[in-house]
């Protein structure tokens, strides 16, 4: 199958050929003999034109046919890929397709004799990078990212400036040792490509982690690490690239350059948080035209990362925030196939764009432009790999004095080891102004992405399993988990308010009261709010199973053939769920205790209470007693029933037993069965004539509101 889709490649490279033929080179049509009825604009004036029954206009439809061609070759190497045995195995899917696009940009090379296309870096970040930044933010696990988002913050930001300034730093130093090749690189340039190599791409990560199936822990602090990374490096790459064009930098300039980029990362969180509301409250009135409400998730996440992008503020910090804000409103107001719809393609959309990336990372490799240099390249590639683990090692010692988990060293070393670098600083290298060495730093992040992606990438599943890392739990979390989880939480979150401590429990407890009280009243349309808790919990553990979890084992046998539940099947379960969770602590149920469970409650029904559970002598008694004390008992117990407050720690309903209560029930019964002279009657000790006392059956009646007798 690979093979296969390697040579469908090659047969669709030919259009490709003359696409990026310069018209120069491409054979005129006044030296190709005359066709008949094809329609040739070189004719001479003088002879008549006649009607043209077969036309080619390719630059008519040169820009979307060449797209079409390229996204329909990396749906085939991807195809072919997945078709190809033992290979995704052994090898990451990001290293095939690059390999693919080596492939094509060799052949490329070939027939032209020229350097093939490169991906440009608007097309990168204005195209393909904002659908795999939009997957990540909405599908992210909000619980685990939060949760984390201190250690997450920690590792991005500081762990990011000290990849920075301890690359650029000491590239500055290597080029005053090697002074005669390297000379005319300055400090700043340094910095520059510091700040660009620094990069860790999360489309690198994203591939090899959700092959590996990590813990949750190490998967949301690489992930959220590398998310929140590109922010930052793209922030400071622009800060340095404006000092660059500075006649002189001074003190007040540095200290405008971190305002500068507080303001960037602060402006990107508010345009998403402002784009996030209005796309919530956009879908609330959506209910009589579902089939556009998965368009307004697309078109305001878009609109802000462009928006974000025009103000010069972060474009992947906005897109993150409005995925993360709008996710719940939006999933309450849409339908179920509204929901699928926007997860399936989302999902595509990132797919696509992600195997667009690698392949364009291969085909980008066949340049003209490159320039070789041994300390810098060497450098460069030890530097990487030095500075993240010792950035690692050192801001995680100082973390888990203050973490509860902390992080293992397997962890750190995996997070270290899985700083892969990609698409990001390769499309951030080709920004930089043109200066004499511009082609060596084009050069050393070429070499540094295929070392990472190729190496690295290859060798981690092996170190993870080496090392035994903890594997990702493949169940998905029941009703129950999530119930005893909240339970935490709320104790948590009281504990922490008694011992006057505002811990992130504390302030989860106080937003949590406020988007309930406030935003989910808002946002969400009413006949959509669920009126239980836990209701709330099951619908959101069923979206959870509907978005699909494909690692996750089947619950059941996938070869029964039981009936599927309906739709009309489920919303009766949901509103008798709803309902009865609703009144079940609204009922008065009659006290028990732990040797016995009370039968229903009817008026046919004898209860004989006891005083003291402590005091009964036996198991199941059966009161006989004077006509005195049966008025005592009567009174006792129309006292019970006016006094709601008496502990039912001192008062316990005994049943009598099975046999005894068919008796009462049945009068006739009764009287054949009981014998004809008064005193064996009267006889205690009469065994013969004594009806046999059974041991009630324990039983649980659970009734329905609407199965309520009047």
């Amino acid at each position: 199958m690979a093979s296969l889709s390697l040579l469908i490649a090659a047969c669709l490279l030919w259009p490709l050929h003359l696409a990026f033929t310069p018209p120069a080179e491409l054979p005129q049509l006044h030296n190709l003999p005359t066709l008949v009825g094809f329609n040739s604009s070189s004719q001479s004036v003088g002879h008549p034109r006649a009607l043209g029954v077969f036309n080619v206009d390719y630059h008519h439809v040169q820009a979307p046919f060449e797209i079409v061609l390229w996204i329909m070759l990396a749906s085939l190497a991807k195809l072919g890929f997945h078709w190809s045995g033992r290979v995704p195995a052994v090898v990451p899917e990001s290293c095939l397709l690059i390999m693919v696009g080596l492939l094509v940009g060799g052949v490329i090379y070939g027939v032209r004799h020229s350097a093939p296309p490169t991906l440009s870096a608007d097309a990168f970040f204005l195209f393909l990078l904002p659908p795999i930044v939009l997957d990540a933010g909405y599908f992210l696990p909000g619980r685990l990212f939060f949760e984390n988002l201190d250690t997450i913050l920690w590792y991005a930001v500081l762990g990011t400036l000290w990849n920075v300034l301890g690359i650029g730093l000491s590239l500055y130093g290597v080029c005053l040792l090697a002074h005669n090749s390297l000379g005319d690189v300055s400090l700043l340039h340094c910095l520059l490509f510091g700040s660009l190599i620094a990069a860790v791409d999360p489309v690198a990560v994203l591939s090899v982690f959700q092959e590996m199936h990590v813990n949750d822990q190490l998967h949301i602090l690489v992930f959220g690490e590398s998310l929140l990374n590109d922010a930052v490096t793209v922030v400071l790459y622009k800060l340095f690239e404006s000092f660059l064009r500075l006649p002189s930098v001074s003190g007040l300039d540095v200290l405008l350059g971190g305002c500068r980029v507080v303001v960037v990362g602060l402006g990107g969180l508010f345009v998403g948080l402002f784009f996030g509301l209005v796309a919530a409250l956009t879908s609330r009135f959506t209910s009589r035209v579902q089939v556009i409400a998965p368009l307004f998730v697309f078109l305001y996440s878009y609109l802000s990362y462009l928006t974000s992008e025009m103000l010069h503020l972060s474009g992947i910090t906005a897109i993150v925030t409005c995925a993360v804000t709008m996710k719940q409103y939006v999933e309450a107001n849409v339908s179920e196939r509204s929901n699928t719809s926007i997860q399936y393609f989302l999902k595509m959309w990132s797919s696509v764009s992600e195997t667009l990336i690698f392949i364009f990372l291969g085909v980008s490799t066949i340049q003209d432009v490159h320039m070789w240099s041994w300390p810098f390249v060497c450098s460069t590639l030890l530097l990487c790999l030095v500075w993240r683990a010792t950035g690692v090692l050192l801001l995680t010692a100082a973390v888990n004095k203050l973490r509860r988990n902390s992080v293992t060293f397997r962890d750190q070393f995996i997070i270290a080891y899985g700083g892969l670098r990609g698409a990001i600083c390769f499309s951030l290298v080709f920004l930089i102004d043109d200066f004499p060495k511009k082609r060596l730093f084009i050069t050393t992040t070429i070499v540094v992405i295929l070392f990472t992606v190729f190496v690295q990438g290859m060798t981690i599943k092996p170190l993870v399993e080496l090392l035994d890392v903890k594997r990702k739990k493949r169940a998905l979390p029941n009703v129950s988990e999530e119930i005893h989880s909240r339970l935490i939480d709320h104790l948590l979150a009281g504990i922490e308010d008694v011992v006057g401590y505002w811990g992130q429990h504390y302030w989860k407890d106080k937003f949590e009261q406020f988007n309930r009280k406030y935003l989910r009243r808002f946002l969400i349309r009413e006949d959509h709010q669920a009126r239980s808790s836990i209701l709330r919990v099951y619908q959101e553990l069923e979206r959870r199973d509907q978005r699909g979890d494909e690692e996750a084992p089947p619950l059941v046998d996938r070869c029964s053939h039981s009936r599927p539940l309906l739709s009309e099947d489920m919303e009766s379960i949901r509103r008798i769920l709803s309902r009865n969770l609703q009144n079940f602590n609204n009922k008065q149920t009659p006290a028990y205790s732990r040797h016995t469970l009370h039968q229903d409650a009817s008026k046919d029904k004898t209860w004989t209470p006891l005083h003291r559970h402590h005091s009964l002598p036996e198991r199941n008694t059966r009161y006989t007693g004077s006509p005195r004390a049966q008025g005592e008992v009567g009174e006792f117990t129309d006292s019970r029933r006016g006094r709601t407050g008496l502990s039912r720690s001192h008062t316990v309903c005994s049943i009598i037993p099975r046999t005894v209560l068919q008796d009462s029930f049945h009068p006739a019964a009764s009287a054949q069965t009981l014998p004809a002279d008064p005193a064996a009657r009267d006889d205690p000790v009469s065994p013969q004539h004594r009806p046999v006392e059974r041991t009630p059956k324990k039983q649980l009646s659970f009734i329905l509101e609407s199965e309520k007798q009047p």
